[in-house]
């Protein structure tokens, strides 16, 4: 299964922050592919589009994501907290492509955060470290319709996110950071989608089976009733296989 690829490009001036991908520096960058099943399978196309964008200057490495969805929700408002235990985005970064010493971080619709990273993946006895949190990084969250309501439908929620270069470069051994151009890291996004009830008027998560959360980070030990959408499929429903994420080539 072929990596997706994405040429980033180098932006006009620098993107404020606010969630809304309104600056008129976006218009200038390609969207990506539709993100897929993170197996990749067609027979289980994802429900709602999601869609990202990526750009760069001297200072940040910049990502917007639209994410098409009827009910927005989110309940997890403690910074780094276990952001998928609500629906989120997450962005995987391995700047020196080696499968090791990657940086994560994941997003809610209530704009909470939570940065990790991992001196290997789980399935080859990573453990994370947890609370990694980029000094100068910017995020917010835009909602397009309500949040929290389930009496009303909404159009989709989008993030911007700048991670600063000089913060990343703790995960790019002997490479310069930012990036030249015609440089290329191994990035991938996923978004992870629970399915929900409503009860007395509040979107309730369904819990997961197997594992409790609480026990374990490990999302392989976890049986989820939970869509996972990657831009890069995995071939598989874990995320932390870095060898197989996307190419994002800097020019």
């Amino acid at each position: 299964m072929e990596p997706r690829r994405y040429r980033c490009q180098r932006v006009k001036s620098p993107i404020v922050i606010d969630g809304s991908m309104s600056d008129s520096a976006w218009a200038d960058l390609p969207w990506s592919n539709d993100f897929v099943d993170i197996t990749g399978q067609d027979k289980l196309k994802p429900q709602f589009r999601t869609r990202v964008k990526m750009g760069w200057d001297d200072e940040f490495f910049y990502v917007g994501a639209e994410l098409e969805e009827p009910h927005v929700w989110g309940t997890i408002t403690e910074k780094n907290a276990v952001m998928f235990e609500d629906n989120d985005f997450e962005v995987f970064i391995d700047p020196d492509c080696d499968g090791l010493n990657y940086y994560e971080f994941e997003i809610n619709a209530l704009g909470s955060i939570w940065e990790l990273s991992l001196p290997k993946p789980y399935g080859e006895g990573g453990i994370p470290v947890l609370g990694c949190n980029l000094n100068g990084l910017k995020s917010a969250v835009h909602v397009r319709g309500s949040l929290n309501n389930p009496d009303d439908l909404d159009e989709a929620w989008s993030v911007e996110i700048a991670f600063p270069w000089s913060e990343l470069q703790k995960y790019h051994r002997g490479k310069q950071s930012p990036p030249q151009p015609g440089d290329s890291w191994k990035i991938n996004f996923s978004r992870v989608q629970w399915e929900h009830d409503v009860v007395d008027g509040k979107y309730v998560r369904i819990p997961p089976h197997g594992t409790p959360l609480a026990e374990s980070l490990n999302p392989e030990e976890q049986e989820h009733p939970e869509n996972n959408w990657v831009w890069s499929p995995q071939g598989a429903v874990n995320m932390h296989l870095p060898l197989r994420w996307g190419v994002v080539e800097f020019f």
